[in-house]
């Protein structure tokens, strides 16, 4: 694994800060070269991402996929309510306005929030939501325009159809397609109206985004126990969209909170450096989280997302920053006994690299245990219906049902994740990192690693192509190779990758869709020294076939 930088952890040198007129300079003035393949818009698994400074996120990427999601709502049909959120990055409120340009010339019906502020991806999928409840016609959906946790130079827009969870692969390949035609043709078809006549449109409409979602999160989770148990709570919300969703939260229900710091600054100069010396509002890494780590003496637990709110990192005061993984496996381990209104059949949904104590806590509740490839897309239908209570990826990434078994999002939520942990505290009196350590006792110890390693582009082919038969491995870290996959149990799907599985172990290795890199997971059960070996093996079953 490669080392950290001398600068993680730290608090960031002035000097490397996002010259922040310059990015949004770059993002009106420069213009994406759609015979480049790094500056086409190119949908991943949360959108289309890249920075101005790159070319790979400009005005002429935001018109021309705007054009081509009005286009597609077009085609299926949809003609209820747009809401579009931005979170607190540089390039998100320009990208506001383009869209919203070529929304209103569109004639499209959007929700844009009535303060001017921000908008969590989970509040926009809880809104898409419950506009649809109910309905057959008239079907609403949304946009984000938000790069998740990525550093300050980048920017994001994704698409969130009616069912209010991430958009699959047949709506995603569409926009892009057709957003690529329109850089191709120089924007010609793209309609647009200038921003003034356009936020003043009869189609454009003020919103309030904070009222109908604090309002419901009491029916997901129960914050009058948090509340009469008086747990002290610390939030850092990384300068991010949930920033002036606390208080409301705070003040509707009594919880004992304090939000630790309110800044909103585009170049996010109160954070400290992530791994490699990069600002990164990732929740789920110490470096960026360290100072909220040192706060930990000061709450019973505390809690930070990411700048779109859908991730959540969880600090206890017993033991630091938890490991993703293991806040899943007991925010499981608690919900299945504490929701009894949740449906007897109501299973537990995971990525196929997630942690397998996840695997043994299902077993341990007799709960259906579904497997898919990586992304929320593939939780999105389970949740909606209710057929998964809960369902989390590892990258710190989940939601789950209302306390009556129905639905509260189809994204990701890091808002109830945080809220969660202080409900568990309520009921049980112990933090999430006392009872994980009670789950370990009883189902073993897991010893997770993501590592990344260098790979050509010819070299990631022959990887995500690759078959048991071409990998041959009988045997990983000295036992039997029980199972080799290249699709996940859960649903049969391809995951772009291999999965190597043992009895106390196993790795699975993805290529990397925007790095020079492979990354492999892998997990032992019996120790450190045992996940060395796994990891070992797994780099020189690989390198064999690569040639």
């Amino acid at each position: 694994m490669t080392a950290p930088n001398p600068a993680a952890g730290k608090p960031v040198d002035p000097a490397s800060l996002a010259n922040i007129p310059r990015l949004v300079t770059a993002y009106f003035a420069s213009k994406p070269d759609p015979a480049d393949a790094t500056q086409r818009v190119s949908f991943g698994t949360s959108g289309h991402r890249g920075s101005s400074l790159r070319n790979s996120f400009n005005e002429d990427h935001i018109l021309a996929t705007t054009q081509a999601i009005c286009d597609y709502r077009r085609e299926a049909g949809l003609t209820g309510p747009l809401f579009i959120g931005i979170d607190t990055h540089a390039l998100a409120e320009p990208a506001l306005a383009s869209a919203v340009e070529v929304f209103a010339a569109n004639g499209v019906e959007i929700m844009i929030d009535e303060r001017g502020g921000y908008t969590p991806t989970p509040v926009i999928s809880h809104a898409i939501l419950t506009y649809n409840k109910g309905k057959t016609s008239g079907l609403a959906d949304g946009v984000v325009i938000t790069p998740s946790h990525n550093p300050p130079e980048d920017g994001g827009y994704k698409y969130n159809p009616p069912h209010g969870g991430p958009a699959d692969t047949d709506v995603t390949g569409i926009i892009e397609k057709n957003a690529n035609r329109y850089l191709e043709a120089g924007l010609k078809g793209v309609a647009r109206m200038v921003y003034d006549r356009a936020r003043k449109a009869s189609t454009t409409h003020l919103y309030d985004y904070i009222t109908p979602y604090v309002a419901d999160l009491g029916n997901t989770v129960d914050l009058a126990l948090v509340k009469s148990a008086g747990v002290r709570i610390g939030i850092d919300p990384l300068g991010g969209a949930a920033v002036h969703f606390w208080q409301p939260i705070i003040e509707r229900y009594g919880i004992n909170a304090s939000v630790v710091n309110n800044a909103v600054d585009p170049a996010f100069r109160f954070m400290t450096a992530d791994w490699d010396g990069k600002i990164r509002m990732d929740c789920s890494s110490p470096y960026a989280m360290a100072s909220l780590i040192q706060m930990r003496e000061k709450f019973d637990v505390a809690f930070a997302n990411d700048t779109d709110a859908d991730r959540h990192g969880i600090v206890t005061r017993s033991n630091g920053l938890m490991n993703p993984n293991h806040f899943l496996a007991v925010s499981i381990a608690y919900l299945f006994r504490q929701r009894p209104q949740w449906g007897a059949n109501a299973a537990i949904g995971k990525t196929i690299v997630s942690s397998s104590i996840i695997d043994r806590v299902a077993k341990k509740l007799n709960r259906k245990l579904v497997e898919t490839p990586v992304g929320f897309k593939w939780f999105v239908e389970g949740l909606g219906t209710g057929a998964f209570g809960f369902a989390g990826e590892e990258s710190a990434g989940a939601s789950f049902l209302k306390r009556d078994g129905s639905v509260w999002t189809t994204d990701k939520d890091g808002i109830i994740l945080g809220l969660l942990a202080a409900e568990i505290i309520a009921k049980t009196g112990r933090d999430p990192s006392q009872l994980f350590a009670d789950l370990t006792a009883e189902l073993g110890v897991p010893f997770y690693e993501r590592i990344d390693v260098a790979a050509t582009p010819k070299q990631k082919s022959a990887l995500k192509a690759v078959g048991p038969e071409q990998l041959n491995m009988k045997e990983l870290a000295g036992e039997p190779v029980r199972v080799v996959r290249t699709k996940a149990p859960g649903n049969d799907q391809s995951f772009g990758g291999i999965k190597v599985e043992t009895d106390s172990g196993w790795f699975a290795a993805r290529p990397s869709g925007t790095e020079d890199v492979y990354k492999i997971y892998a997990e032992s059960f019996r120790g450190e020294d045992h996940l060395k070996r796994i990891q070992s093996d797994a780099q020189a079953a690989i390198a064999k076939v690569f040639g």
